[in-house]
């Protein structure tokens, strides 16, 4: 199998489950159906799922973005050719629908979804395995942030990620417990908002290449007890999106049951 470092294209979803009694059938559905489908794909490399704990989001700055709205977090590596694996993706997607294998539609409201290119990953010194076997490590967790560019393609976009890469990120990478960052940056996503019309409420589509960058930095201990590591400066010329803990999920899915 490809490694994901040889990867040209991944996939992010972060859905909000609309009604909190239906979390434990959310994950029976994703867990027993939809990601083992979606692995056994040809074009699928690796696919990986995190939940935001009601502690996790304590342990998060607030945030004005519906994508803070989100309870988890699901990812997908495509191998090449992307387009093919992607169509197979999709086609796989509207064949459960007409299954009847989709009962997560009237009760899931995805609040950022869509495609993202590989960037680059580095692991923290104390570290062994290649950046490509990252993801594939066992881990309690990852920290996530995710910003928005406010000029992508400019020269300001240029300074902002710079910064990001030669400072921000070494430094989330210093705090013991974090294993190693992948970073992210949009190609084709959509947000919606908490209503159904208007600017704040309705579906925003970002086109523009690198509009939001992405980070996963892998935890080998609690995430939550990790938060703080996030307290750095944001880069001139970008916004926090969502920067949250997420803790990787096992067979207990509890965390909403109060």
């Amino acid at each position: 199998m490809p490694r994901l470092d040889t990867s040209r294209r991944v996939f992010f979803s972060f859905p909000q489950v609309t009604d909190p009694g239906r979390h434990h059938d959310y994950n029976a559905w994703h867990v027993h159906d939809h990601q083992p489908e979606n692995r056994a794909l040809d074009g699928v490399l690796h696919g990986d799922r995190w939940v935001r704990t009601p502690q996790c989001r304590a342990a998060s700055p607030a945030t004005d973005s519906p994508v803070g709205l989100a309870d988890y977090v699901a990812m997908y590596w495509f191998a090449d050719p992307v387009e093919e694996s992607v169509a197979e993706w999709y086609s796989l997607g509207q064949t459960t629908l007409e299954l009847g294998r989709r009962p997560e539609l009237a009760w899931t409201t995805r609040r950022l979804t869509g495609f993202f290119r590989p960037l680059e990953c580095r692991v923290s010194d104390e570290v062994v395995i290649s950046a490509g076997a990252l993801p594939y490590r066992q881990h309690a967790g990852v920290l996530l942030e995710v910003l928005q560019v406010a000029a992508p393609g400019s020269a300001g976009a240029d300074t902002a990620a710079r910064a990001w890469h030669t400072t921000h990120l070494p430094a989330v990478r210093r705090h013991d417990g974090v294993l190693g960052t992948w970073t992210f940056a949009s190609r084709d996503v959509t947000l919606v908002g908490e209503g159904a019309t208007g600017v704040a409420g309705g579906t925003t589509r970002l086109r523009s290449p690198g509009e939001l960058l992405v980070a996963l930095h892998f935890c080998d201990r609690d995430p939550v007890g990790l938060a703080p590591a996030l307290d750095q400066p944001v880069p001139d010329g970008a916004a926090v999106v969502l920067r949250t803990p997420l803790v990787s999920i096992g067979a207990d899915w509890g965390w909403f049951d109060a």
